[in-house]
């Protein structure tokens, strides 16, 4: 919902750094993976109870997601860069919520799970639209210029980031908190579904 409004924010911004990392030769799929290994240990951190350490990491992580897209507007986009950014995306999403489960298997596992679960559902609406989108020639420039199509939803990558940051700066609030995100990226899903069934029925 707020990635558009996001976006026109923050483009600048990636654009100018996006200019250094690429005329020092640095490749899109580079910043993807070097993103998704912060991400990982931002979850590493969580685990082991360091989420001050974890949030840090997060935010250089998500950071490193917008720089990959703007350096592949310089230097060319490609089907590979396109496919490790959504895939390593969703991995980082279910592994952050992994970590608090970790850290705090009474309190966090169920909540971590159901969360978990939500984000499955709600990815496989995404790639299922895009997947039927492609064939059908359809395009969007809602979210920018992307190697997939994108269909907004009220759960999106902006306030993925904003509940993890809360996750982190109000940790003992986690389940309640992934019980109401949860709420709501199946609520984006099922929205995602009822697109479908008009736009393909």
């Amino acid at each position: 919902m707020l990635d558009g409004w996001a976006r026109r924010r923050l483009d600048p911004l990636l654009d100018r750094l996006a200019a250094g990392l690429a005329s020092a030769g640095i490749s899109a799929n580079a910043v993807t993976l070097a993103s998704f290994a912060i991400g990982m240990a931002a979850a590493a951190a969580i685990a082991a109870g360091y989420t001050a350490i974890g949030l840090v990491l997060i935010l250089v992580s998500r950071l490193g997601d917008g720089l990959d897209g703007a350096v592949a507007r310089i230097r060319g986009k490609t089907d590979l860069g396109g496919y490790l950014d959504i895939v390593l995306d969703f991995f980082f999403y279910g592994a952050i919520p992994l970590g608090f489960a970790v850290a705090d298997p009474p309190a966090n596992a169920l909540a971590a799970a159901v969360l978990i679960s939500c984000f499955y559902v709600n990815g496989a609406s995404f790639l299922a639209f895009s997947i039927l989108a492609e064939r059908r020639k359809l395009s969007t420039l809602a979210r920018g210029e992307k190697s997939i199509f994108f269909t907004t939803g009220l759960a999106e990558a902006t306030e993925t980031l904003a509940v993890f940051v809360a996750f982190c700066l109000f940790p003992g609030w986690f389940a309640v908190l992934a019980y109401a995100f949860a709420a709501v990226t199946l609520y984006t899903a099922v929205s995602r579904i009822v697109l479908a069934a008009k736009s393909f029925g």
